[in-house]
């Protein structure tokens, strides 16, 4: 008992409810809801001929959610504007749950078609909210590479822009493998397949760069390319995308968001890959201006060898050698000038000094005429002098007496004498002899 109404008795795994009547509250519970205004995108339409019922499935363009719509074949059959798959529609309709079938499905009596304007003006709204969270952003793009070992390609099957989009990039690069998803690119299922497309080429590590094309269309036909899930698909990508969507003037959220637009897959085609001639040129430049560094290298480094060369040092090494050993030379000469100049000055010297002591000595004296007289010690009987100390040279009379022997060196020799008689003293030194003894 709650709020003074007696609820429905709980169930329980002893009284558990039938199945009829779990059906019948969800259909109780649908039917309060009443009369809706859905809107969705038409992925398949079934109006068979003499039946009174058409089916669609409507579904969300933003998620993967759909549902069916039941109504009269003549609420399809008058429709100013046939419906087609990929069409935006708005359905006023009942939730009906069948209990026999256990489904829900929406039962439509008024069916509207989402006009152009109407289109175009969501679609300028969603490019705004996706400009304010940062998506345009140009630092967020990335660059594809410059030679990418695979090409992941999402496009119709059997579609020029598959065609455009191959023939151009092996024209350019014969070598250039691709990875090709044939997807629907327009319609109610496009969407879906495309962002599957997306992630099995995001997941395949050889797959480098990822272009999503289609040969343009209607504002209808290119809705899917504007397609907010599509679009954050893209953007999470960690593979860059590249936009090769319709043609110049054509422009969807999708150019937006992707890492490089192109206007035509023709233009995609020669972007993803360089051209092989074009590098091949530019190659065989980058030789010829590293030949002509190297040869100009080459050059100046064999400028500068022969200038080192050249150089004195170099040129004759022998020369500083020949010039030091004659300085060398010069230097020995000079110092044994010098050497027997002094020697010279006092061999000099000493001849001059034993000249003068040569005429100073007793021996020049000698030569004169002159003779020394010694006298001789009483213990020398030889009269040489051999015994006893040296005989005293005598210098006066008074040192004598009579038969005092003394000994006269003469220049060529010596003699000996005895003295005899008193000596005399010689008289004062004038004009006269001096005093003499016998001998």
């Amino acid at each position: 008992m709650t709020g003074g109404t007696t609820g429905p008795p709980p169930t329980s795994e002893e009284e558990p409810w039938p199945v009829r009547t779990v059906a019948r509250k969800i259909a109780d519970w649908i039917s309060r809801l009443g009369t809706v205004w859905v809107e969705g995108q038409v992925t398949q339409l079934s109006v068979r001929p003499g039946t009174q019922t058409a089916f669609i499935t409507l579904r969300d363009p933003a998620a993967d959610v759909s549902v069916t719509v039941t109504c009269p074949s003549t609420l399809i059959r008058n429709q100013p504007t046939p419906l087609t798959d990929g069409m935006r529609i708005v359905v006023h309709a009942r939730p009906t749950f069948f209990l026999n079938r256990g489904t829900l499905s929406l039962r439509a009596d008024e069916i509207r078609a989402v006009g152009i304007g109407e289109l175009l003006a969501r679609i300028e709204r969603l490019r705004r909210l996706l400009a304010a969270e940062g998506m345009f952003d140009p630092a967020r793009k990335r660059r594809p590479p410059f030679l990418p070992r695979t090409v992941g390609l999402i496009t119709g099957r059997a579609s020029a822009a598959e065609r455009d989009v191959l023939a151009n990039a092996r024209a350019r690069w014969p070598a250039v493998r691709f990875r090709v998803e044939n997807v629907a690119t327009q319609g109610g299922l496009a969407v879906q397949q495309m962002i599957e497309a997306l992630s099995a080429l995001d997941r395949d590590a050889e797959v480098d760069v990822i272009v999503i094309a289609r040969g343009g269309g209607s504002v209808e036909d290119l809705l899917p390319f504007s397609d907010e899930a599509l679009c954050r698909a893209v953007s999470s990508c960690r593979t860059p995308v590249v936009s090769a969507i319709g043609h110049e003037p054509d422009s969807p959220l999708l150019d937006h968001v992707a890492d490089v637009r192109c206007s035509t897959p023709t233009d995609a085609g020669k972007r993803v890959v360089p051209d092989v001639g074009e590098e091949a040129r530019r190659v065989t430049q980058l030789r010829d201006r590293a030949r002509r560094a190297l040869h100009g290298w080459v050059d100046r480094e064999r400028r500068l060898l022969d200038s080192l060369r050249s150089r004195p040092v170099l040129a004759d090494p022998l020369r500083p050698l020949d010039r030091h050993a004659e300085a060398v030379r010069l230097l020995v000469e000079r110092a044994r000038r010098a050497v027997l100049t002094d020697l010279s000055g006092r061999h000099t010297a000493l001849h001059s000094t034993k000249a003068r002591l040569t005429t100073l000595g007793p021996a020049a004296t000698l030569t004169r005429g002159y003779a020394v007289v010694q006298l001789l010690d009483l213990g020398d009987h030889d009269g040489d002098g051999s015994h006893g100390d040296a005989p005293s040279v005598l210098r006066s009379v008074d040192q004598v007496t009579d038969g005092t022997r003394l000994r006269v060196r003469l220049v060529d020799g010596a003699l000996h004498a005895v003295v005899s008689g008193d000596p005399e003293r010689a008289a004062p030194v004038s004009g006269g002899s001096g005093g003499e003894a016998g001998v």
